[in-house]
């Protein structure tokens, strides 16, 4: 668990130069809309980051808790008066309405690492309650995220190579961080994202994908919302 967690770290430091901040407002606002189409009142947020999310949900009065495997993010969030710990799912003890993954989670599992994960969702709905994802397309990862990329600003410089083969997406992030008299500090980190075929969430199991829907946020159809009922 905790090299996991130090897997996110550079991460979470480096997010705001990924200038995702519109493409997550547009995922948080679908997410909003689908639980809005339910009779949904409390919700887990996976993978809450620091807290977007459960701030919008406010809003439409609906209880939620975050969990992150970031201690950054997490740190944040609570920062923010929100209701949020550092657990991987399998750690918590809560019983919801629904749960969510926003932007990518799935993507970050294997296949086996994905299965526990659904299991682990199950155990922590009511009966019948939701669990809702997003995934990419193989589209998304081949056309849109797959390439290079470059941001700065008064703290360091980053630098984002990302190649799609294999059903992997291998992101190396780059970044130099600006120490004393101009020096720097370098630290590197690969992530690997993987791509899950429509069909893998169909198999059997605690968890029935009910509906599912192409959506576009940098191209067309270059990601999907799932929705899951518990069996």
């Amino acid at each position: 668990m905790s090299n996991k967690r130090n897997d996110l770290e550079l991460y979470a430091r480096v997010e705001h130069l990924l200038g995702i901040e519109e493409s997550t407002q547009f995922l948080h606002d679908s997410y909003a809309d689908t639980l809005d189409a339910y009779d949904v009142k409390t919700v887990l947020d996976i993978g809450c980051g620091r807290g977007g999310l459960i701030e919008r949900l406010k809003f439409d009065d609906i209880e939620a808790k975050g969990i992150d495997l970031s201690e950054i993010m997490i740190e944040e969030a609570k920062a923010k008066g929100l209701n949020a710990e550092c657990i991987d799912v399998a750690d918590e003890k809560g019983r919801y309405d629904a749960a969510v993954a926003v932007f990518d989670v799935l993507n970050f599992m294997d296949a086996e690492a994905l299965e526990k994960f659904l299991e682990d969702v199950s155990k922590i709905l009511k009966p019948d309650g939701l669990f809702i994802a997003d995934i990419n397309t193989k589209y998304g990862f081949s056309a849109v995220a797959e390439g290079t990329m470059n941001a700065e600003d008064e703290a360091g410089f980053l630098s984002v190579d990302a190649v799609f083969d294999e059903d992997e997406l291998r992101t190396i992030f780059t970044y130099f961080e600006k120490g004393e008299e101009a020096c720097y500090s370098k630290e590197q980190q690969m992530i690997t994202q993987h791509f899950h075929p429509l069909k893998f969430f169909r198999k059997k199991r605690s968890l029935k994908l009910i509906k599912h829907e192409k959506i576009s946020l940098y191209d067309k159809d270059d990601k999907a919302l799932l929705v899951f009922s518990k069996i």
